[in-house]
């Protein structure tokens, strides 16, 4: 295993000095309940202890509100992507640049391009990485077969959807159809992708003195290669104990060649603090094939980039205050 970078620590004094506000929409979670979010409440629950924890100088907030008005703060720590309207993932960096406050992730436009799945597919297509065939449908244009790929199964799901929320399976055009004014009619554009077997490689990715650094790659293996994981499933909604299990992924020849395409990928994304590139593989064939990417991913200790962090010698503390470190360096807060 490569050895990896030692992780950032952030002053005392900076700690101090440092205005943050961490916004996510369970921030405040007391445990109670049953929360559609799943998984999603215990994440940022945890994500709250881990800063305090940190001794920061925090304020923590579960909506934009506290935007509008341009709070007395540094920095911003968001974690509130689906806020339940379209593209309500850009509004939080807009919102801090409207303030003129210092933000995690990256810029708007960057996370427009990296959530819009159609846009994301093609920029890493312009840049060498294979992905397979697709089609874009968006609200209020034709719905045109001859755009479909062709295929005997398809995935539909919102073009900017996470966790597979809204995803379709579907077998002919009838059904991607069907399917695709399903998408729409919840307010999202819809993508068409051929459903490929395999499993999920997962690639987290964090920045350190400027230079995005792979940490150990998962895999989502699981026991038959042609199930479509749902948003139940990946939020823990449901059990999937006996469906696939998350695992270091150990394949040197596969992970060599998917670093070389996560490298090309991220290109386009730079700057950018943190973010997860996945790749769907054929472990028997050794195809590989982009699937998406999310600059501002999960970051729980139990899914990937808290696994991922183990396999790297860090602990969860240390994961959380190496990529916020690197945020506020290259924002020009620290020391």
């Amino acid at each position: 295993m490569p050895a990896f970078p030692a992780p950032k620590t952030i002053s005392a004094a900076a700690k101090k000095r440092i205005r943050i506000l961490f916004l996510a929409k369970n921030a405040l979670w007391d445990g109670t309940g049953n929360p559609e979010d799943g998984n999603h409440a215990k994440y940022h629950r945890e994500m709250s202890q881990v800063l305090s924890g940190l001794g920061l100088n925090l304020k923590i907030s579960n909506n934009f509100d506290i935007l509008w008005d341009k709070p007395d703060v540094d920095f911003v720590f968001p974690l509130l992507n689906r806020a339940g309207f379209f593209n309500s993932e850009m509004l939080c960096p807009l919102l801090c640049e409207r303030a003129e406050i210092a933000y995690l992730g990256a810029s708007p436009i960057i996370r427009g391009l990296s959530d819009d799945k159609h846009l994301a597919k093609m920029a890493v297509r312009s840049a060498g990485v294979p992905t397979a065939p697709w089609a874009i449908y968006r609200r209020g244009a034709p719905v045109d077969p001859a755009k479909c790929p062709e295929g005997k199964r398809f995935v539909v799901k919102p073009n900017n959807s996470s966790a597979s929320w809204g995803v379709h399976d579907a077998t002919d055009w009838d059904s991607v159809k069907a399917a695709v004014h399903g998408v729409q009619a919840l307010g999202h554009d819809a993508i068409v992708e051929p459903f490929i077997d395999g499993s999920d490689v997962e690639v987290p990715v964090v920045t350190i003195d400027g230079q995005p650094q792979i940490l150990p790659m998962l895999i989502f293996r699981q026991a038959d290669p042609s199930h479509l994981r749902t948003y139940q499933e990946k939020r823990d909604l449901v059990d999937r104990s006996q469906k696939y299990s998350l695992d270091p992924f150990e394949d040197q020849a596969m992970i060599a060649r998917i670093a070389d395409y996560t490298r090309l990928a991220w290109e386009d994304y730079r700057p950018f603090d943190y973010g997860r590139f996945e790749f769907r593989v054929n472990e028997q064939t050794g195809e590989i094939t982009f699937l998406e990417l999310n600059l501002n991913c999960n970051l729980w200790s139990e899914k990937v980039f808290g696994r991922a962090a183990v396999l790297a010698g860090w602990t969860q503390e240390q994961l959380i205050e190496t990529i916020l470190a690197e945020s506020l360096r290259r924002h020009g807060l620290m020391e």
